[in-house]
């Protein structure tokens, strides 16, 4: 085939695969079977590998994204993305048609009912019809830049068909579908990380991943119902949702009009009860007036439009008898109490067990063993106590005492005042604490090891590991004695953990589970100190001088190092080979310009402001959080917070602005 036959070709099969997409994920009817879909794709595929020069951004191909990886950028939004007022009473309902009335005179309003939808939005720039930036909402002014992701979701049309402008924007929100979402957490659980708590906070984190390759594999989907540009075509809400559906866009089939409250009201009712049966989460109904020029004379106010409101559902709620309470231990030692239940079904679950948070709470509401109790199940995972049914208690019921002592160890448990916990401070010796510090260290953000909690266990229950360091004592013959390892089964687990020695310092430093170190933080940290010698070393005064890290991370990080176990843990994670330090690659600079100068940002600037911290790192600077004795220059942009100026005026502190930074770089 030549070079112009390919071409020829490629541009038909992209034009038959994108029309496939909108019949399976706007439309909702398929023609093809997904193994011939799957054909189209593999053909397409083939011809761009052979003729690099024929692929194009728009491309099928292209959803799946490149394995490089970088922060997100800050982009400011053409048009603010503000968020709707929330109405939770057919009371407020009424309050708001009648302020619409009030604000429009006598002029006759129609409204469009929408489902609102439990997901995270976004806003989706097209030009020519071709998809060119999507940016979530972040303040409503700024958001992040996640084209290279969005790309990757299949109901995004990447390139339009019909008759559109030349430019504008299109918003709605992005979401997971029950389905994918039950098969992520069990991914996720079979891995040994904690699983999301629902679809809504699997939709938003996913959209933040740094590989597109993972956020294809995650299945997000996509209704799109709000259209932003410079003279739009159209006069009206319902009518703009038509041309969007033909244009190719995933819209809502259950949007409709209404020209009465009665039947606003109605489609209130109806999706309150069917909205169960849908393969999503919603959580309310929008209304919105349908014609332009009402809202346009409505107008905003601070923060929300005046010809929009959103309706919240309850959430599910049943009364069922409290039969006893678990207290589950965590890796940090937490103790969170956990009610057993009577069964009972709420939203499309049987409930067996139930969140009581802390002993604070079961105070709060004088919970009691025989009690009948109301469970709320408003989209989380473990569904919580929220009342308790005093009617029908019986006389003889007694307190609840919440318990003394760890429920595996046996250690008197403490609680912290600023904390609404109490915990099991025996974390050298406690069976649960140990196993999930180990879950913990082989999880995919930390040592990515392949292994499952069901491994961990039974390799710490039959005492081959007591602490991570174990792991890599480990040899294939300590695991084919186990029923059902084979000889390939323990010899994966062997290479993948000494793969794991290459792991990269910020991620070993993630994987020890130091409290309150999450990922981003142990990054922050890596990358300031250098070494785990060199953070060892480190005082308070100097941790607190690391971005992000404040008063209680810097108290944690110099327990951990004070604990005589865990320095011997470290001497033998590096007799083992871990990485300790930072690679040459991260410590790149472009100069020494401002070699031991700490750097505080604060306000608005012409660039992101990671940016802006990566600009001073570069050039041999440290960033801050806080302001201090310190601190060599607080960088003072737009709408810097006063509270930091005041302090740095106090200290003395050399205040600049973005172009005294740049010239200090030139």
């Amino acid at each position: 085939m030549t070079f112009q036959q390919a071409q020829i070709r490629a541009a038909h099969l992209r034009d038959e695969i994108q029309a496939h997409n909108k019949h399976y994920y706007v439309d909702n009817a398929p023609v093809i079977s997904d193994f011939e879909f799957d054909l189209l794709m593999q053909e397409l595929e083939t011809l761009e590998k052979k003729f690099p020069r024929i692929i194009t951004t728009d491309s099928p191909t292209q959803r799946v994204g490149s394995d490089i990886t970088q922060e997100f950028i800050q982009v400011a939004h053409k048009y603010p993305m503000m968020s709707l007022s929330n109405t939770y009473s057919e009371g407020e309902i009424r309050d708001f048609d009648i302020r619409v009335h009030k604000g429009l005179g006598d002029e006759i309003v129609q409204y469009v009912c929408e489902l609102k939808f439990d997901g995270t939005a976004i806003g989706l720039t097209y030009v020519d019809g071709v998809l060119q930036q999507a940016v979530t909402r972040g303040d409503g002014e700024r958001g992040d830049d996640v084209t290279a992701n969005v790309r990757t979701i299949r109901s995004i049309p990447l390139r339009l068909r019909g008759d559109f402008p030349k430019e504008f924007e299109v918003r709605g929100e992005l979401f997971m579908p029950f389905s994918a979402f039950d098969r992520l957490n069990v991914q996720r659980l079979n891995e040994g990380e904690s699983p999301f708590a629902n679809p809504r906070n699997a939709a938003a984190g996913t959209l933040k991943l740094l590989d597109p390759k993972e956020v294809a594999k995650r299945r997000l989907d996509c209704f799109l119902y709000h259209f932003l540009c410079e003279q739009p075509p159209f006069e009206t809400h319902f009518e703009t949702l038509s041309h969007l559906r033909a244009w190719g866009f995933p819209v809502s089939e259950h949007a409709q009009l209404c020209t009465t409250m009665e039947e606003v009201f109605n489609f209130i009712h109806y999706w309150d009860t069917h909205r169960k049966t849908l393969p999503y989460a919603t959580d309310g109904i929008v209304v919105k007036v349908n014609r332009y020029a009402q809202q346009r004379s409505l107008g905003m106010t601070a923060k929300s439009p005046r010809w929009a409101t959103a309706f919240k559902f309850k959430a599910e709620q049943a009364s069922t008898t409290l039969l006893s309470v678990d207290f589950q231990v965590g890796r940090t030692g937490a103790i969170t109490p956990v009610a057993n239940l009577e069964p009972v079904y709420i939203a499309g679950t049987t409930v067996k067990r139930a969140s009581l948070h802390n002993a604070d709470q079961i105070a709060l509401l004088d919970i009691r063993i025989g009690d009948k109790v109301i469970v709320e199940k408003g989209g989380e995972i473990i569904p919580k106590v929220v009342a308790v049914d005093l009617t029908q208690r019986s006389s003889h019921s007694l307190p609840f005492c919440y318990i003394t002592h760890c429920p595996e160890c046996g250690t008197p448990v403490v609680r912290d005042e600023a904390e609404a916990k109490h915990y099991c401070p025996n974390d050298a010796h406690c069976p649960p604490q140990i196993v999930g510090r180990i879950e913990h260290f082989i999880s995919r953000k930390a040592m990515n090891i392949n292994a499952g909690e069901a491994t961990i266990a039974l390799l710490f229950n039959k005492g081959l590991i007591k602490n991570v360091s174990d792991l890599y004592n480990l040899k294939k013959e300590d695991m084919l004695h186990f029923d059902h390892w084979g000889e390939k089964s323990a010899e994966n687990l062997i290479v993948s953990i000494e793969e794991s020695i290459k792991t990269p310092f910020p991620k070993v430093l993630y994987a020890l589970g130091i409290r309150y170190v999450g990922e981003t933080t142990a990054k922050k940290i890596a990358e300031s100190m250098g070494s785990m010698d060199a953070l060892q070393q480190a005082g308070y005064d100097k941790l607190l001088q690391i971005d992000e890290v404040g008063e209680r991370i810097a108290q944690s990080v110099l327990q951990f190092f004070r604990d005589e176990a865990n320095i011997r843990l470290l001497e033998n994670l590096r007799e083992a080979g871990l990485c300790f330090e930072i690679g040459d690659d991260a410590k790149t600079v472009l100069s020494n310009r401002l070699a031991g100068a700490t750097i505080v940002i604060s306000g608005n600037f012409s660039r992101p402001r990671e940016e802006m911290k990566r600009l001073i790192e570069l050039h041999g600077g440290k960033n801050s959080s806080a302001v201090s004795s310190a601190t060599t220059y607080l960088l003072a942009g737009d709408k810097i917070g006063p509270a930091k100026m005041q302090k740095a005026e106090k200290l003395g502190i050399n205040i600049i602005d973005e172009r005294a930074l740049l010239g200090l770089l030139e």
